[in-house]
């Protein structure tokens, strides 16, 4: 080493005097000064040289030795003064041999530096780096993982050693380019070279050979043309060679691809057979989506076979949602014909493809089809579809056909699945059934739930069922499924008549008609008409050789033939139901005695009480009424005698008004226990509604102002009533309204028609603005004797309800702590004038 202490001035000064290249590496190995000789080496600037690892610019193999070879020298290792040979990689990517010489520096500040000097070798012989680079570009086949990846290495390879390249493949009737561009014209020497297996030089036009055809082989006919200069039959061995490296690699690739092609297929398909094989199977769209997933396509449909003898229909899809016309739902059925000839997977041939493009609008036109076979019999058919410039293949077709298998079992594990919650159903329906018709008495209940379990019992559309009116010879509508019940009731048959329900009692026996359409059967009009009927059983409901009615069921999505099994679950279901219904009008029956005997009885009870009472109470107020007008006579006597002023006149008034009070209780207790047959009359309800209001307020006497608003419904100028007796109800009831409101307020009051226990009536309406009566009170206020008042008899609201009883009306209350009180008076509008 130079003893020599240097700067960086001086050792720039040095190496830009040479005009061979020159550097300096200090530190870890950082450029620190180089002259434009190497510079130029490297196709760079000095500035983008100087500051950077002199490893960066080392071909890649060699960096990891030298590396550690200079981290020795730096930290005291001998430094071994023999020239040394390295490739420089420039910034175009191409590498020049230099011969370096390397000498130790000592700094100024005392820190290693290394002096390198490079000899740039002469360039080699062109055969020798054409060489090379294809013997570099053989060994990058080995690393790629694909067939395409092994063309695009090879393609590239030979580009960088100079050559145009592309990959011809024969089709077995014409050549095709790999890389879209046009054919050579001498495309005939390619099939010589493919079937010689031997290059074949072309450039007929030339005096020397200008490109030449390498048969490559592998999985794929294909052949490598290669032009260029150097190009020529010497050469032919080398260029065979490395044709033949590509040939091998492609064949590795394939393998490895059909390789790991066959693990993803098992493992597809198990993850499809772990998919099919769930508690609760999936559907079938979800099974083609899956298919679409695996096979990249654009849509998956499935075809299946209803019946013996029937062509396949479309039963699921997945991707032709896209428009969703009948033009992509009809290009489904491009390979049905073909797959339904043939087993295992088919592929399309260039005129279905076609068809598939023209019928999808261009986005489909490829595809492969499975038949679906159970017990060797044809159930179906599973299609994929895709675009034209993704063609499916062998591999596909026979994935396809492997997934068809698991794909019959999803749709008979849906098949049993849905018959074992058929049966489930029923016996659920039967149980239902049962419990109903046995905890039940009713029969317009029992008719409901019967009409509704047949329709899911059956499998139809509706339900029907008609009873036997004896008296007027006729079958009437008493019930029907959910959807039509209303519509029904209204229906009546004779018995004469030649409907089909008519002959079914006749007859007693089970009628069927398969196909409306075409038979000439009689049924009703109405539930041809407005239903649209297309077959129709009708089935006798009898009960110990008594006719009880007919139950009629219907399908109205089309002919439909009604087997012996269904006839006969039917009939046994109908017979079960006759008994009841036979069942529940005895229980009907003797519940309405037994409900008339106990209101005779309670009727009874009630006028011996009221009599009672009233004898009592005539008694009572007879000896009550003679002591309160001595009482009235004595108290007016003494204040025009005493002309009574202060606690005198406070006092005599507390007489007054207790004698008053104690007499309006005698008079209530008489309208109470009197008994009085309303006489009907037509009254103006409009008038009667403001007498009672007016005098109510009139005797309220509450200091605060009261408004009443009386409301009458167009129509209603006349009402049947008992003026005196109605007055009296709506006066007691404006009363109790006014002093609910010590506050003032207002008294609403409306009139008008309602339909109330099936029949139309007149309704009335009293609402206050007071607090409300307590939910836990709200059923007493009817009671005798029950107030709240401090001052009360409790009689009022309870000779409210009997008079409207006496009217065969009712009353109901509704209040709400805190939003008032609302009574509502029903009153018959048609009913005799008087009751007498």
């Amino acid at each position: 080493m130079s003893t020599k202490a240097y700067n960086e001035q001086e050792l720039r000064t040095l190496v830009d005097a040479f005009t061979q290249p020159m550097l300096v590496l200090e530190g870890e190995g950082r450029v620190w000064v180089t002259n434009a000789a190497y510079a130029r080496l490297l196709g760079l600037p000095v500035e983008q040289v100087e500051g950077r690892s002199f490893l960066d610019f080392i071909q890649p193999e060699e960096r990891s030795r030298i590396g550690d070879r200079f981290h020795r020298v730096a930290t005291g290792a001998p430094l071994d003064g023999r020239p040394q040979l390295y490739k420089v990689l420039n910034v175009h990517g191409a590498t020049g041999e230099v011969i370096v010489q390397a000498n130790p520096l000592r700094l100024e500040s005392g820190r290693f530096a290394l002096l390198l000097s490079c000899m740039v070798m002469a360039e080699r012989p062109r055969e020798l780096v054409v060489a090379e680079r294809l013997v570099d570009t053989s060994a990058g086949l080995v690393s790629a993982r694909s067939e395409e990846g092994v063309r695009r290495v090879a393609l590239a390879g030979l580009e960088a050693a100079g050559f145009r390249a592309r990959i011809l493949r024969w089709d077995g009737t014409r050549w095709l380019a790999r890389d879209g561009v046009s054919l050579p014209a001498d495309t005939h020497l390619a099939l010589e070279a493919l079937s010689d297996g031997r290059p074949v030089f072309g450039g007929a036009d030339q005096a020397q050979s200008t490109h030449a055809y390498l048969p490559v082989g592998g999985p794929q006919s294909e052949v490598l043309w290669v032009a260029g200069p150097w190009v020529a039959p010497r050469h032919g061995s080398v260029l065979t060679l490395f044709a033949k490296v590509v040939g091998a690699a492609l064949a590795d690739a394939h393998l490895q691809a059909d390789g790991a092609r066959s693990r993803w297929e098992v493992e597809s398909v198990a993850e499809m057979a772990r998919f099919v094989a769930q508690p609760v199977p999936p559907t079938p769209e979800t099974f083609l989506a899956r298919v679409a997933e695996l096979l990249q396509a654009r849509a998956v449909a499935l075809h299946v076979v209803s019946g013996p003898g029937q062509a396949p229909s479309l039963f699921a899809h997945v991707g032709l949602e896209e428009g969703s016309d009948a033009d992509a739902v009809r290009a489904t059925g491009v390979l049905l014909a073909t797959s339904l000839r043939e087993d295992g997977g088919v592929l399309s041939s260039e005129a279905q493809g076609r068809a598939l493009e023209t019928l999808s609008q261009g986005r489909l036109g490829s595809g492969t089809a499975a038949r679906l076979t159970r017990g060797g019999e044809c159930v179906g058919v599973v299609q994929a579809l895709r675009a034209k410039e993704r063609p499916f293949d062998e591999r596909d077709a026979r994935l396809l056909s492997t997934l068809a298998e698991l794909l019959v079992t999803l749709l008979e594990q849906r098949r049993l699945r849905a018959e074992s919650a058929r049966q489930l159903t029923e016996t659920r329906l039967l149980l239902d059934l049962a419990r109903t018709t046995s905890g039940v008495l009713e029969t317009a209940s029992i008719l409901d739930v019967a009409s509704d379990f047949l329709v899911h019992l059956l499998d139809v559309s509706n339900c029907f069922i008609l009873l036997y009116d004896e008296q007027a010879k006729v079958l009437r509508g008493a019930a029907a499924s959910a959807t039509h019940r209303d519509l029904f009731r209204t229906v009546v048959v004779p018995l004469d008549s030649d409907d089909l329900a008519a002959r079914v009692a006749l007859e007693r026996k089970p009628i069927a008609v398969e196909d409306l359409t075409s038979a000439s059967t009689s049924v009703s009009a109405v539930l041809i008409d407005r239903l649209g009927e297309k077959a129709l059983l009708g089935l006798p409901l009898t009960s110990r050789e008594e006719l009880i009615g007919v139950v009629l069921v219907d399908d109205v999505r089309g002919p439909r033939p009604f087997g012996p099994e269904l006839i006969d679950l039917a009939e046994a279901t109908c017979g079960q139901l006759a008994l009841s219904i036979a069942n529940a009008r005895l229980y009907e029956s003797l519940w309405a005695s037994y409900a008339e005997l106990a209101a005779t009885r309670a009727e009874m009870v009630k006028r011996e009480r009221f009599a009672a009472l009233g004898e009592l109470s005539a008694i009572v107020a007879h000896e009550v009424r003679n002591p309160l007008g001595v009482i009235f006579n004595a108290v007016a006597t003494l204040r025009r005698i005493m002309n009574p002023g202060g606690d005198t006149a406070m006092l005599l008034d507390i007489v007054a008004e207790e004698s008053d009070r104690l007499n309006r209780m005698v008079a209530d207790l008489l309208d109470f226990t009197r008994p009085r047959n309303p006489v009907l009359q037509p009254e103006d309800l409009l008038r009667v509604l403001q007498d009672a209001f007016e005098a109510a307020r009139a005797q309220a006497l509450t200091e605060r102002p009261v408004y009443i608003s009386v409301e009458v419904e167009p129509g209603l100028s006349t009402v049947p009533m008992d003026r005196r007796q109605i007055r009296q109800a709506l006066f007691n009831v404006a009363v109790n309204a006014i002093q609910a409101m010590p506050q003032g307020g207002e008294v609403r009051v409306r009139g008008r028609r309602d339909t109330h226990g099936g029949r139309e009536q007149l309704r009335i309406d009293v609402m206050d603005q007071g607090p409300g009566i307590p939910a836990e009170l709200l059923h007493r206020v009817f009671e005798p004797f029950f107030t709240t008042k401090a001052q009360g008899t409790g009689l009022g609201l309870a000779v409210v309800k009997r008079i409207l009883e006496e009217h065969r009306g009712e009353i109901a209350v509704e209040s709400a702590p805190g939003r008032g009180t609302t009574f509502t008076f029903w009153l018959p509008l048609t009913q005799p004038q008087s009751l007498s």
